[in-house]
């Protein structure tokens, strides 16, 4: 890696592992708690690369975006964030911001993300003000991995006119992020439609909906539960779209493969719809998320005029320890209920396990059924695989690395759930604690301790 990084954070132990890390990279940094002086050393010519926190003393990282775009064009520009919602990913991206990186963030991640921007040249700026608090109220909080990264995905892909197919469970915000897509998007001002199957009949229904969207979006609200007669309907009409068309989205909460593969989902309106597809994770796959999702559906109650509460911790890890099949919508429901019938402005365990007890609780995965899942998928994979290559067998050494590749995020998952604890990581797995480094070694994991940076 090579070029000047100017650093600009209010934490100096940020400040100190970057300027460490960078220089061991190859890079000269100039690292700053100050905006005043970033924009100084931005306004001298100094630096290749910035990256900048957003809360700082001296004001905001994000709003020194277009004066930083305005004195140096081209000048990439990384933002780090502890505001860990959709909008600060949102705002980083509509300020054109090279990258956004959540706290706490990965350090390798963030030097692979360094080392490229000093590679890409950035495309010129436009900066963009309007509509800036139209969304600060949604409710898409989380600074897990896979909520930043769908954010990230939303930021990239609003105002573009690839088909989006949002893609989840019941309960985890589908159409949420569809309308927040529109609402953040060049489109916010034109209508939002959300289309049923019944919306389709007649022969004016498909001309209906075009002309109710207006050259808005259109969402297609579980399209895998519509029948053939309204897929097909589907197919003819975007097959009309001409210039001015409408943002075409579509959510399900069905595996829209398996469907296509059973012959109950057409094939063309597989193809059609999932331009972008975005995979919203369930509540049990990002717990961290919880407690940041709780508070703010008790702050939500409160601005409604609904008495103050708050979680006690031990409230709070009996809610992380619940499986939530019906994802952030139960948690809403179920705090809401709390808020009314608690006791005393803090909630308490056995409150919480009152509501809890009266909520329907999710199985634990039978063997015999998450055998058949997990071996029906792997088994689809390695049909495409070979259908690949055309006729011709693949490369000999397939059965190594069919094993590596899902040995290889089995490990890291497992290392990522017991915060890098080797000992705890091979009694998850079952296998010896030196069966497990040499496995690391083999298979070149990085083991990183739940050690994070605030």
């Amino acid at each position: 890696m090579d070029g000047t990084v100017l650093v600009a954070d209010d934490d100096r132990t940020i400040r100190t592992v970057l300027t460490q890390a960078l220089t061991r990279a190859g890079c000269k940094v100039h690292a700053t708690s100050s905006l005043v002086t970033l924009m100084r050393w931005v306004e001298e010519g100094k630096g290749d690369l910035v990256i900048s926190d957003v809360v700082m003393p001296d004001g905001n990282g994000l709003e020194q975006l277009p004066k930083i775009a305005e004195a140096r064009p081209g000048l990439p520009v990384i933002v780090i964030s502890a505001q860990n919602t959709i909008m600060t990913a949102i705002q980083a991206a509509e300020a054109d911001a090279y990258d956004y990186l959540p706290k706490p963030f990965d350090l390798p991640d963030l030097m692979k993300r360094a080392a490229r921007a000093l590679e890409v040249k950035r495309r010129a700026p436009t900066a963009r003000t309007e509509g800036e608090d139209r969304t600060s109220d949604l409710p898409l909080v989380g600074r897990t991995s896979g909520m930043q990264e769908l954010y990230r995905l939303v930021a990239r892909v609003m105002n573009t006119q690839l088909t989006v197919l949002i893609t989840g469970e019941s309960g985890t915000g589908k159409s949420l992020i569809a309308r927040s897509i529109h609402d953040l998007s060049d489109r916010r001002s034109l209508p939002f439609v959300v289309v049923a199957p019944g919306d389709l009949q007649g022969m004016d229904g498909p001309s209906a909906v075009l002309s109710r969207a207006k050259g808005g979006s259109i969402l297609f609200d579980e399209v895998g539960d519509m029948d053939h007669d309204s897929q097909a309907r589907i197919v003819r009409m975007l097959d009309t779209l001409g210039d001015n068309a409408p943002r075409i989205m579509a959510t399900s909460q069905a595996d829209l493969m398996s469907r296509m593969e059973a012959g109950e989902f057409r094939e063309d309106l597989f193809y059609r719809l999932s331009g972008v597809t975005i995979n919203v994770p369930s509540l049990r796959e990002r717990v961290d998320d919880i407690a940041l999702l709780a508070d703010h559906f008790l702050t939500r109650a409160e601005r409604d005029g609904m008495p103050v509460r708050h979680l006690s911790q031990s409230a709070l890890d009996l809610a992380r320890a619940y499986s939530w099949p019906g994802n952030v919508r139960q948690l809403e429901n179920a705090i809401r209920r709390l808020v009314v019938t608690a006791a005393e402005e803090e909630i308490t365990r056995p409150e919480m396990e009152s509501i809890l007890n009266s909520q329907p609780a999710m199985e634990p995965l039978r063997s015999g059924d998450a055998g058949d899942k997990l071996s029906a998928s792997v088994a689809k994979h390695l049909r495409r695989y070979f259908d690949l290559h055309g006729g011709v067998l693949p490369p000999p050494g397939l059965h190594q690395r069919i094993l590596k590749e899902v040995e290889t995020p089995l490990i890291e998952i497992a290392l990522d759930a017991t915060g890098g604890n080797q000992a705890k990581c091979a009694d998850l797995l079952g296998i010896n604690r030196n069966t497990l480094r040499k496995k690391i070694t083999e298979l070149d994991i990085r083991v990183t301790r739940r050690r994070k940076l605030m």
